[in-house]
């Protein structure tokens, strides 16, 4: 036991920021489960990346809506960021890391909520949206697990790829909303970051994946 929770905090420690967002959307679930609906509600708008406030304070809301998860549940989070963004942030970088996450996150927003803006002006939707609650990390994910593609080798990069893209087109094809437009948007703003993974070693085999989980021990001396 003692030796499987070594391994753990290893693997925590070797991806810092990571973990450290993971508790802050940790301490803001914890808000979202004790804070009354309506208060909720407005506090969410608030932080929301809606046509709105991307209009009057961009900045501000752009990174304030990281700080939240879509919905109640964090665990799902802890499981998904520990399987992508962790091992990502340690095959790319902190900084490498940030640029294809924040690039995903920023990019697909307006471009989702620039679709939403023309179906707002062809009257294909509520003028009322352009107050959507918007928040979440989700395509700062996307984009990093669409990054992880280059770090698997082919040809199972292919089959890797056709189930990102076919989980993300299937909701965009029985739903078109702004929402969808997002996640699918956040995979090839991802993809776009092929230069920077090249140089992050040799691409691995799903074996070899399994692996990197492992991060290496301490050297001493």
């Amino acid at each position: 036991m003692n030796r499987w929770l070594h391994g753990a905090w290893r693997f925590v420690r070797s991806a810092p920021l990571t973990y450290m967002w993971l508790i802050i959307l940790a301490a803001t679930t914890l808000v979202q489960r004790l804070t009354a609906r309506r208060e909720l509600h407005h506090l969410l708008v608030h932080d929301s990346t809606n046509l709105r406030h991307l209009a009057s304070d961009p900045l501000s809301v752009l990174f304030r809506s990281l700080l939240w998860i879509d919905g109640r549940f964090w665990t799902p989070y802890l499981l998904l960021f520990t399987l992508f963004l962790a091992p990502a942030e340690r095959w790319l970088g902190q900084i490498r890391w940030l640029t294809v996450g924040l690039t995903a996150h920023v990019g697909a927003t307006y471009l989702s909520e620039g679709s939403l803006y023309l179906a707002i002006q062809s009257h294909h939707a509520a003028k009322k949206l352009v107050h959507a609650t918007d928040i979440g990390v989700s395509y700062f994910l996307v984009g990093v697990i669409a990054v992880l593609a280059y770090r698997i080798a082919t040809p199972w990069r292919w089959g890797y790829l056709a189930i990102l893209l076919t989980a993300f087109a299937v909701p965009l094809i029985i739903d078109l909303n702004f929402t969808a437009v997002g996640h699918f948007s956040a995979i090839f703003i991802g993809l776009l970051f092929y230069p920077m993974a090249r140089g992050r070693g040799a691409p691995l085999s799903p074996a070899g994946v399994l692996r990197s989980f492992v991060p290496p021990p301490p050297t001493s001396g």
